[in-house]
C-alpha cells in the first residue's frame, strides 16, 4: 500500500487553478482598462459665416472626402444644426478645435500681391496675425489662425488652434488637391 504525504490536491491541480486564477484578474484589468477610455468628445458649435457656395456640389464633394484624423486631431461630431459645408476635429475633449468652412466668400483681405503659402500643390492667403489683439471680419480669435485655400472652384477656410502643427493644414491641402480641381486665384484689385 502506498502512503499519502499529504491531504492536499495533486500539484498539477494547483498549478491549473492558479494558472485559471491568474487569467481571471488579467481578464478582469483588461475589461476595466477598456472600459476607462475616453469619454465621447462634446459635440462642437460652429457659428454661421456668409457662405454661399457652401451647398455647392463642390462642397459636398469636399466634406465627403476628409480625413477621419489629421494628425493628433480626430473628426469630432458638430452641434446640429450644423452650418452646411462644415466640418470639426479636436484633440482632446475640451481642447479647441479644427473647423473647416467650404463656400465661403473670399476674404477682403484677399487682393493682387498678397503673400500664399503652397501647401502641397494648394494655395492657402492667411487671414490676420496669430495672436494679434482683436480679429477683424473673417479673423480668428487670438492665439488662432485663419487659412483660406483659393485656388479652387470654392474657397474653403480653416481655422486652426495656436500650436496645432503643420499637419492638419497638410492632410486637408490632400484631401482639396484631390477632390477640387486647381483654377487660376481671383484676388480682389489692390487697394
Amino acid at each position: 500500500m502506498k502512503s499519502q504525504t499529504g491531504d492536499g490536491p495533486p500539484k498539477a491541480v494547483l498549478i491549473a487553478a492558479l494558472v485559471v486564477a491568474v487569467g481571471a484578474v488579467v481578464a478582469v484589468l483588461a475589461v476595466a482598462a477598456v472600459r476607462q477610455r475616453q469619454p465621447a468628445p462634446e459635440p462642437i458649435a460652429i457659428s454661421t459665416v456668409p457662405a454661399p457656395r457652401a451647398e455647392s456640389p463642390e462642397c459636398g464633394a469636399l466634406i465627403g472626402a476628409l480625413p477621419d484624423q489629421l494628425g493628433d486631431y480626430q473628426r469630432a461630431p458638430v452641434v446640429e444644426p450644423a452650418p452646411t459645408g462644415t466640418a470639426a476635429w479636436q484633440s482632446d475633449a475640451g481642447s479647441e478645435a479644427l473647423i473647416l468652412r467650404c463656400g465661403v466668400d473670399r476674404p477682403a483681405e484677399f487682393v493682387v500681391g498678397a503673400p500664399l503659402q503652397m501647401v502641397d500643390a494648394v494655395q492657402w492667403f492667411r487671414v490676420g496675425e496669430a495672436g494679434a489683439g482683436a480679429p477683424g471680419p473673417g479673423e480668428a480669435a487670438a492665439g488662432r489662425s485663419t487659412w483660406f485655400a483659393v485656388d479652387r472652384p470654392v474657397y474653403v477656410a480653416l481655422t486652426l488652434p495656436a500650436g496645432s502643427g503643420p499637419t492638419p493644414i497638410q492632410r486637408l491641402s490632400a484631401a482639396i488637391a484631390e477632390t477640387l480641381p486647381e483654377q487660376p486665384i481671383d484676388p480682389a484689385p489692390a487697394r
